[in-house]
């Protein structure tokens, strides 16, 4: 979805470009940097999120301090891969949108929740298959990752659409039974149950923090209750 983006003043993200021509290939668009990693002599191969799903690139001069501050993990680019072949590793070049890695650096709790983030898009997702739901909800994280108390609840929402994304997906519309509050998931089905349906059950369910059901904000503890959740289903789902 693009919307207006007060860093470009203009609209972000931007249609992501292509260029086939018999011999290259050019991808442009809005990304993420989830993860760098020394290549040779001053250079980083740099894993991105676009809309079109994880992608590594050679950054050229990566390391260089012409560039310092570009392929910060968690930054938001608008870059261009281009390649050859479609199926070779291709070459990066940016330029910065969002430095939200610089943003985060003087809060512990922004900080790590940027990393822990972009550490675990950069594995569950599978390179060069489309994510856009992922793509657009990690942005969310990273434009709001300088606002005091908005990240780490950011990051339990969002861990509940890369679950949804890959195909692994809880169920909150409607409970296994009962009328009343939704406060429980089964560990087995991931489907809701009601506070009067977990009976004597109450102790193997994973508790539901309303704050996932967009009924309030989240309140001290509803975080941590939320990571265990989206944790279990991360766990056994897509690392198990």
């Amino acid at each position: 979805m693009t919307r207006f983006c007060p860093w470009r003043r203009g609209f972000w993200p931007p249609a992501p470009r292509r260029r086939c021509a018999e011999c290259a290939v050019e991808l442009e668009g809005p990304g993420i940097v989830l993860d760098r990693a020394p290549h040779g002599e001053g250079d980083f191969i740099v894993t991105l999120l676009t809309p079109d799903g994880v992608r590594r690139g050679l950054a050229k001069g990566g390391a260089a301090r012409r560039q310092a501050g570009l392929w910060e993990i968690g930054n938001i680019v608008s870059a261009r891969w281009t390649a050859r072949l479609p199926e070779q590793l291709g070459a990066y070049s940016a330029e910065l949108v969002r430095p939200a890695a610089a943003l985060a650096m003087d809060e512990p709790e922004s900080l790590a929740v940027l990393r822990a983030a972009c550490q675990l898009a950069a594995q569950a997702l599978p390179e060069r298959e489309p994510a856009p739901a992922s793509f657009e909800g990690l942005l969310r994280l990273l434009a709001g990752i300088d606002i005091p108390g908005f990240a780490l609840s950011e990051l339990c929402r969002w861990e509940l659409v890369l679950l949804r994304e890959l195909g692994f997906g809880l169920d909150f519309s409607s409970s296994a039974g009962g009328n009343d509050r939704l406060a429980f998931v089964s560990p087995r089905t991931g489907r809701a149950v009601t506070l009067s349906q977990a009976g004597e059950w109450v102790d193997r369910l994973l508790p539901l923090p309303e704050f996932l059901l967009g009924e309030r904000e989240a309140e001290p503890g509803d975080c941590a209750a939320a990571l265990r959740l989206t944790g279990h289903f991360l766990a056994r789902d897509v690392f198990g």
